[in-house]
């Protein structure tokens, strides 16, 4: 019998859930997000000037994401590049512009 879509939702879903809308609950980090979305990937010096703060916030706040899967990093040479690597914020997004403004 295929799931309806209110079957309780399992409690480890639900946990995981809880952690990365936790994360993604900070107006820097959702910007971050946007800005990797926008252009694919970026190194952390463009980031840090996209969003106005220092390199060590930026860090601080790149760091959050990729502990809980919503972006990657590479190194090319001496920088480290980011970009997003799970869908899921980008639906978020998506719902802010649509209805962010609607009240």
């Amino acid at each position: 019998m295929p799931a309806s879509r209110h079957d309780e939702l399992p409690v480890a879903l639900i946990e995981r859930m809880a952690q990365i809308l936790k994360i993604l609950a900070h107006p820097h980090r959702l910007r971050l997000i946007d800005i990797l979305q926008r252009r694919r990937e970026a190194p952390v010096h463009e980031l840090t000037e996209a969003v106005g703060l220092p390199q060590a916030a930026v860090s601080h706040h790149l760091s959050l994401l990729r502990r809980v899967g919503l972006v990657r990093c590479s190194r090319r040479g001496k920088e480290s590049w980011y970009a997003v690597d799970d869908d899921r914020p980008l639906f978020i997004l998506e719902c802010i512009r649509r209805h962010g403004g609607k009240r």
